[in-house]
């Protein structure tokens, strides 16, 4: 079984003409024929020994990228909770970083991309002494050219650029779940549970890293640091 006592899950159920596939943790469990028509089904029950953070119910356009997904959690208390809908952050989305990134955080962004998208910018900063803005990490996909730019801005210039990539991970309308793990010396990029690059530090004091902007042609669900 994948469940731990006492460990934190993700548990996605994907609606198919013939049957249920459910996936835990970014792994495939099981697959259950459907017993009674899908258009009978409109509820949605948790009961039992858990603590639930976050239920969501994504429409079947853009739920075919959900099986492989990220671990994002929290303690909040119930017992039976019905999913509301999701509700999207406004853009551009600006947050704080309180004292800074350390190593061994992790930063969740979830959305879907817009239906006629260009770009899908974001970016880690840190404020100088004087008032200028540093960008540590600057997250640039392009949907239509399909490339994917990293860079960071230091002392007012641009760094040198990195693009490589094992394949493009979004797509016109797709929903997304970013992961993004602040290690000692890198952070390293997963997104929809797969793992996409490392971008080696640029800015070697983390703490300085206070601030989160995320801005383009998306829809943001969720924005999480754990």
């Amino acid at each position: 079984l994948p469940y731990k006592h006492g460990a934190p899950f993700e548990t996605i159920i994907l609606a198919q003409g013939d049957a249920f596939k459910v996936a835990v943790n970014g792994a495939h469990l099981l697959e259950y024929k459907h017993k009674i028509p899908l258009n009978r089904v409109d509820t949605l029950s948790v009961s039992g020994g858990v603590s639930v953070h976050a239920i969501a119910y994504i429409p079947n356009s853009v739920a075919t990228s959900l099986l492989c997904s990220f671990l994002k959690y929290t303690t909040v208390q119930y017992s039976h909770v019905v999913a509301p809908p999701i509700r999207w952050n406004a853009l551009p989305y600006k947050g704080s970083i309180l004292k800074g990134l350390i190593p061994g955080q992790h930063i969740t962004i979830k959305g879907q991309v817009s239906t006629y998208p260009h770009s899908l910018p974001s970016a880690s900063q840190s404020t100088c002494a004087d008032g200028t803005e540093n960008v540590a990490l600057h997250l640039n996909p392009r949907i239509k050219s399909g490339v994917f730019i990293r860079n960071s801005y230091l002392g007012g210039s641009w760094g040198q650029e990195e693009r490589e990539l094992p394949f493009f991970p979004f797509s016109s309308g797709g929903y997304f779940e970013i992961l993004l793990l602040c290690q000692p010396h890198q952070f390293k990029l997963a997104v929809n549970g797969c793992h996409l690059f490392e971008f080696r530090h640029r800015v070697q004091d983390l703490s300085s890293i206070d601030q989160l902007e995320i801005m383009g042609d998306l829809e943001l669900a969720d924005v999480k640091l754990w």
